[in-house]
């Protein structure tokens, strides 16, 4: 794959399918400026420049995408999704980071050539090659009966790129998975 271009066609991905046990309700529901933190998300997308934009989770309203294989975690979401998408790149950013920014997206996007493409120190959010080698990779993961199933797992196994954030980044890559880093997040 060639360096990617500002004029390239990228899709976007919300996972948003996780059971949401540590929060106690539904993450992609929960109220962020006027709307939901789904829908918050899937906007984002759009506004960096994503198309299509798709979410995996049973949320018709949003045309989600349920997983194939129940169960599986963030893996099974992706794996799930890649079934709708083309051959190309994709962001995949997940449900709980609002404060996520369109600046961070275009930094993944114009990185250097590689599978996939993280800030040091977070899986998510990445850019991430949509390709039959992605998909096959996903497909054996999960096909093991003992893992590994993790994005880390995936990224590794891919060959992963992982850029630099820079000092003002990490209040942006926050994601919140209890009520109190919720609390905190907006308070």
């Amino acid at each position: 794959m060639g360096t990617p271009r500002t004029d390239r066609a990228i899709a976007g991905i919300v996972l948003a399918g996780g059971q949401s046990r540590r929060m106690g309700r539904d993450k992609a529901m929960l109220p962020w400026n006027d709307a939901s933190l789904l829908a918050h998300m899937r906007a984002l997308l759009l506004q960096a420049g994503a198309e299509p934009v798709r979410v995996s989770g049973a949320y018709p309203a949003f045309g989600g995408v349920e997983d194939m294989l129940a169960g599986q975690g963030p893996l099974g979401g992706l794996h799930s999704v890649l079934r709708t998408l083309p051959d190309g790149i994709a962001w995949v950013v997940p449900v709980d980071m609002p404060r996520l920014d369109v600046s961070l997206l275009h930094q993944l996007r114009e990185a250097p050539p590689a599978a996939c493409v993280i800030f040091a120190g977070q899986p998510l959010p990445m850019r991430l090659r949509v390709d039959a080698a992605t998909r096959a990779q996903l497909d054996q993961m999960l096909a093991g009966a003992h893992g590994p199933r993790s994005l880390h797992a995936l990224q590794e196994s891919l060959g992963v790129l992982a850029l630099d954030p820079d000092e003002h980044a990490s209040a942006r890559l926050t994601n919140c998975n209890t009520p109190e880093q919720w609390k905190e997040l907006v308070s």
